[in-house]
């Protein structure tokens, strides 16, 4: 889970700005210019749609992204940080549908607000807005019909193509959230992505998401920050033995950023670590959802 000492301050959600803009085209240099583009500017060739989605406790608001050009395509479930799903997910949605993914980003909070939870800045070091978001967070209480709702929507799509497995990634209390996904239907899930996921991946409780682990099918890329890993460097290395004692392929590694460093707006936003986590996701999905 997220607290004051993860997130430290304002996190803002920014369109990208000229400085931000010449961060990424350095750290994608050796990944090619159409990465940097892609990570700056909408995605063409994608469509954008805001769609509401039954689920089991209500009807959830999400935005689904979907390549204009012909084919078919895997589908990706993108699970939002403890902030929710905002303008910068909306633009991590369009740049991985944009890399050929029908992808699906849902509002988590939607029992208790629609997307944006929190219209503007979001101040998470201001105590009325970070109990605003966990309580929003407590009040997510079926979690796996949620995930079950969501993808069997993106397989009801037309452009999906099911007989390649599906991907699902998440960031911050998101990275929990995904290998849940993977656990309630190890059949569709073929890959998962977790980013900054925090030390919540592995509890003392029993429905710690590191006890999950055997229930999956998936390939793992689990990127843990390096403020979580100092605060429990225990974290990694029981991860690695849960995926190794489920035969789960998975990489587990502990990047040189901060909590949150993949999600543009936040103070510790990293954006060459953003795009070599980018850069091995995109790795992750080639190989594992076929």
């Amino acid at each position: 889970m997220c607290d004051e000492f993860i997130h430290p301050g304002l996190v803002e959600d920014p369109r990208v700005s000229r400085r931000t803009f010449g961060l990424i085209a350095a750290a994608a240099a050796g990944a090619g210019a159409a990465s940097a583009a892609g990570a700056a500017a909408p995605k063409a060739g994608v469509t954008e749609k805001d769609v509401l989605i039954k689920t089991r406790d209500g009807t959830a608001d999400a935005v689904l992204f979907t390549p204009t050009r012909t084919g078919k395509f895997p589908a990706v479930l993108i699970w939002p940080d403890i902030m929710g799903l905002r303008p910068v997910f909306r633009d991590m949605g369009r740049r991985l549908a944009g890399a050929g993914y029908v992808v699906l980003v849902p509002n988590p909070f939607y029992r208790s607000k629609d997307a944006p939870v929190i219209a503007g800045k979001i101040d998470f070091g201001d105590p009325k807005q970070r109990e605003l978001l966990l309580g929003y967070r407590k009040a997510m209480t079926d979690i796996s019909g949620d995930a079950s709702a969501y993808v069997a929507f993106l397989d009801a799509q037309a452009k999906t193509d099911k007989k390649h497995k599906a991907g699902v990634q998440g960031y911050c209390m998101g990275g929990a959230l995904a290998f849940e996904t993977a656990a309630t239907v190890p059949d569709r899930i073929g890959a998962v992505g977790s980013f900054h996921g925090g030390n919540g991946l592995v509890t003392k409780e029993p429905d710690s998401p590191h006890l999950l682990i055997p229930k999956t099918r998936a390939s793992f890329l689990v990127l843990q920050a390096q403020n979580d890993d100092q605060l429990k460097p225990q974290v990694k290395d029981e991860l690695k033995a849960a995926f190794a004692a489920a035969h789960r392929p998975a990489t587990v590694e502990v990047y040189p950023a901060n909590h949150g460093w993949c999600v543009p707006g936040s103070q510790v936003y990293d954006a060459a670590q953003a795009e070599r986590a980018w850069s091995a996701l995109l790795q992750l999905y080639r190989t594992a959802l076929v």
